[in-house]
């Protein structure tokens, strides 16, 4: 990587941690949400915990719900971050410099990141004194799984910001839907042989499946399924290549249309 390309990298996220830094509701919002959804799950499993005591012991819904929802903060991260560009009419600014689309793809998967562990990690501590439950018990198979989700929510995110980058803003409520419409079929609280078998085959086409497959493997039976994450990283490799293409050629047809000083409008 060349000197000029971490310049313009390192700027970019200065100015997202600049920006994140200055608005305490920002970074208060970032946490809310995953620890919202911990307290509700959480009580939820407790109570079907009654009936069923391995779903309690193990912990396991809480965890699934956790490392899911590493893959919502991440998507959402990124979008939101290149959704602020938009609704500041900066994009042209940004681009009137030599800055190159995979700069600002690298900028906007770190703040992502950043700002994705943000979210998660006082959740995940918060879920050992009210429940009683480490996602941290897992140990580096935790790190994996993480790793896949987020990288299967950057892959979200190249299409979604193509698709705002050619369409405008009338499509930003994209940003919200296609994270949940894999939802079904990735198998977070109930494992794939419960989906019907014309289901299942699509299941198998998508990553996060493998992840939450391996992740109860481990959980319930102490199995560590090297298998079925590879399968998720090869998947997550694919579609990320594809985001990357979708965004690229919508950034071209954008940039021959004008539409980069006309985003916002």
């Amino acid at each position: 990587m060349k000197l000029g390309s971490v310049c313009r990298i390192h700027a970019l996220l200065l100015r997202y941690l600049y920006v994140l830094r200055s608005s305490w509701p920002r970074i208060i919002e970032i946490s809310y949400w995953p620890t919202m959804q911990l307290i509700i799950w959480g009580f939820v499993s407790l109570h079907f915990g009654a009936a069923q005591p391995e779903i309690t012991a193990s912990g396991i819904l809480i965890s699934v719900v956790l490392v899911w929802d590493s893959l919502f903060r991440s998507h959402v991260s990124y979008t939101l971050s290149f959704l602020e560009e938009m609704w500041s009419r900066n994009l042209g600014n940004l681009f009137v410099a030599p800055l190159r689309p995979w700069e600002l793809m690298l900028a906007l998967a770190t703040i992502s990141l950043i700002r994705t562990l943000i979210g998660m990690i006082p959740a995940a501590l918060l879920a050992i004194p009210f429940f009683g439950v480490s996602v941290f018990d897992m140990g580096l198979p935790l790190l994996v799984f993480f790793f896949n989700l987020v990288f299967t929510g950057w892959a979200i995110s190249q299409v979604v910001t193509g698709i705002l980058l050619r369409y405008g803003l009338g499509a930003e409520s994209l940003t919200w839907v296609i994270p949940f419409m894999i939802a079904p079929v990735s198998c977070i609280y109930y494992p794939l042989s419960t989906l019907p078998a014309w289901l299942q085959k699509i299941a198998n086409l998508v990553p996060t499946s493998y992840v939450f497959e391996g992740m109860r493997a481990l959980v319930l039976h102490g199995e560590w399924r090297a298998d079925l994450l590879q399968k998720a990283f090869m998947l997550n490799c694919i579609y990320f290549v594809l985001g990357m293409c979708v965004f690229l050629i919508a950034f071209r047809s954008a940039r021959t249309h004008g539409l980069l000083l006309q985003a916002g409008e």
